[in-house]
């Protein structure tokens, strides 16, 4: 069996990672795999890039122009929104592949047309590692459900019209994909729920594989050994958070942790703890936490994030929403209780108080009721710690991962097969 996946995510970002991961471990087990990527960043032989050269020159420049539409909304938030207007020969970039079937992961930034799809005449896989695919253009609603009927008025661009970008967008993906033979996998149950529910998935097979890691990287290691390493005190509890743009994305939920860690400094936390934040470096106006802060900045490497993993007493992923929450995950695999809401993605990771703690949608009062409870009693939180590497050996290896997929694969290929026959 002869896959291709196509991702314009960086290799070394949190989709492209798990993009990466799927292909190394379906090689693992026999599955002839192969990367087509908008800028590759390694140096695998299986991974191609679909940079022309003055793409290789400008590496961002369709990004700009598929942003260019944009600018018809000037009071928009200043988050994520991919038009996909941009025509590629994606098609034809295929061809020399010649794969079985293609695997679609994050395919934005004037990576791929909606009126590509069509033409690719192979069974689809398409990932989710957002909810872009089933939206008019935003990456995640933030509770907005216009994608349940046709977009529209959207929120994002706010619009105030109901045929804005977003309604144009929709439109064009029901155009090209309402008769695709395409196969749905989301990354956790609340996302493949909100697939099902859209107007342009709800007729689609949608199923759940979880991301995995690779559980021989990931691992608990000896706390005093990692942060004498890492630089980091001994003798305190050490609460991380972790995420890109960590102090500014509204979605990792930052503004609830920063409550929440204030109210454990009132409470004596802020003379045997300490707070570590990776994903982000420290700002000029870095906030107060009432206790000490080390920011470790951006890190791109398996082993440098198990080691700050490994670190900490406690890892917090406070986001409103998650496709899944790989930061959650990793951290569990490290041994590493995690403290979350109980809310999205997370929800099929973290287990109330069995290994870490699901806090009251969006409370930072519970947020930091968790935090505390997780960190007051060492041999619960050996329990915690125990059950945490226990759920990922169970559920999130790559082994676990690749075997779901290759199956998926066998049956979509069947069923392409007898339909085109």
């Amino acid at each position: 069996m002869k896959v291709l996946h196509l991702t314009s995510s960086r290799l070394d970002s949190g989709a492209g990672r798990g993009a990466y991961s799927l292909h190394k471990a379906l090689q693992s087990v026999g599955v002839e795999s192969n990367m087509l990527v908008a800028i590759k960043t390694n140096d695998d032989s299986s991974v191609y890039s679909t940079a022309s050269k003055i793409e290789k020159l400008i590496p961002n420049i369709r990004g700009y122009i598929e942003s260019l539409p944009l600018y018809a909304y000037p009071q928009r938030q200043r988050y994520v929104f991919s038009p996909s207007w941009l025509p590629t020969n994606m098609e034809r970039k295929m061809q020399k592949f010649n794969p079985d079937l293609v695997n679609l992961h994050w395919v934005c930034r004037g990576f791929l047309n909606p009126s590509n799809l069509p033409k690719f005449n192979k069974p689809i896989i398409w990932t989710l590692r957002d909810m872009w695919a089933f939206t008019g253009g935003c990456h995640y609603t933030e509770g907005c459900q216009n994608y349940l009927s046709s977009c529209g008025n959207c929120p994002y661009l706010n619009s105030g019209k109901e045929n804005d970008l977003s309604r144009n967008v929709w439109k064009r993906k029901l155009k090209h994909w309402e008769n695709l033979n395409i196969t749905i996998v989301a990354l956790s149950h609340w996302l493949a729920d909100c697939a099902k529910q859209s107007s342009l998935f709800k007729n689609k097979r949608v199923e759940v594989i979880h991301n995995a890691l690779d559980a021989a990287k990931f691992k608990p290691l000896p706390k005093k050994f990692v942060r004498k390493i890492l630089g980091l005190p001994q003798d305190k509890k050490i609460i991380l958070y972790g995420a890109i743009e960590a102090l500014t994305d509204k979605r990792k939920g930052f503004q609830y942790l920063e409550i929440a860690l204030q109210q454990l400094a009132q409470n004596g936390y802020n003379e045997n703890a300490e707070v570590v934040i990776f994903g982000s470096s420290k700002p000029e106006n870095a906030p107060d936490l009432g206790m000490p802060i080390t920011y470790m900045g951006r890190l791109h490497d398996d082993i440098s994030l198990a080691l700050v993993y490994a670190a900490a007493d406690v890892s917090i992923v406070p986001s409103i929403q998650e496709a899944f929450g790989k930061t959650a995950m990793e951290s569990l695999a490290c041994g590493t209780p995690v403290v979350s809401f109980d809310s999205t993605g997370l929800k099929d990771i973290v287990e109330h108080e069995k290994n870490g703690y699901r806090a009251t949608c969006f409370s930072a009062d519970d947020l930091a009721k968790g935090i505390a409870w997780v960190l007051q009693d060492e041999q619960r939180w050996q329990v915690l710690s125990h059950r945490a590497r226990e759920k990922v050996e169970q559920e999130f290896t790559l082994d676990i991962q690749a075997r779901s997929y290759l199956q998926l694969y066998q049956e979509a290929l069947q069923s392409y097969t007898l339909r085109s026959g």
